[in-house]
């Protein structure tokens, strides 16, 4: 599906994905964390490192931060505690992308700006403290850990089109995840697909922004 072109007066509201489109992620950081303490290489974790069923449940809240780490544990074959493995997690956060305050900031005054993320609790947790200026920008966040529901799903994002109140079709919405965008697209949405913090600005200039 090809999307529209961007043009000024093409959206009501901008939604953005947190991961590398606002925030900077580097999931090596948590690894090589992990593998410091465990006594191990880092190619062990990365190769028992799944983003599996149980992964996807802990992101939609349906089971319990406890429950996931105990499960990681077995997987990758680690004996570390809990408070190693959260630190760890959290590691994944190098800082904020490149330019984004102030992108963000003009954008805002402009147009609503929202979130969505796959996430879950620890995660939101760290991000929501560190980072509480930066995503102060935006109107309101919807978490996968909170809602239930998760990217790419369509369900997913029928209910964060339904949260903000407008049409689908005057969204336009930022991730870094080609699946993510095509779900988005699949269910109306103007999707852009970021991998670089230039694809933002420059999506955000064609709406004259």
């Amino acid at each position: 599906m090809t999307p529209p072109p961007l043009s000024p007066g093409a959206a009501d509201a901008l939604l953005f994905d947190l991961g590398r489109v606002v925030l900077d992620l580097d999931f090596t950081r948590t690894l090589v964390f992990w593998a410091s303490h465990a006594g191990c290489d880092v190619e062990h974790l990365m190769a028992r490192f799944a983003r599996d069923e149980l992964y996807r449940r802990h992101e939609k809240g349906e089971i319990s931060d406890a429950e996931f780490f105990a499960a990681l544990r077995i997987s990758l074959g680690v004996e570390l505690s809990d408070a190693q493995l959260v630190e760890g997690w959290n590691a994944i956060f190098v800082g904020e992308m490149p330019g984004i305050k102030p992108v963000l900031a003009r954008a805002a005054q402009r147009l609503p700006l929202y979130a969505f993320s796959n996430t879950n609790n620890p995660h939101v947790e760290f991000f929501s403290g560190r980072y509480a200026d930066l995503l102060g920008h935006f109107r309101e966040i919807f978490l996968s850990s909170s809602i239930g529901l998760r990217k790419p799903d369509a369900e997913a994002y029928d209910h964060v089109v339904r949260a903000i109140g407008v049409p689908a079709e005057r969204i336009v919405f930022f991730d870094d995840l080609a699946e993510n965008i095509a779900g988005a697209r699949e269910r109306g949405l103007i999707a852009v697909h970021v991998t670089s913090p230039g694809d933002l600005t420059a999506a955000l200039a064609a709406l004259g922004i």
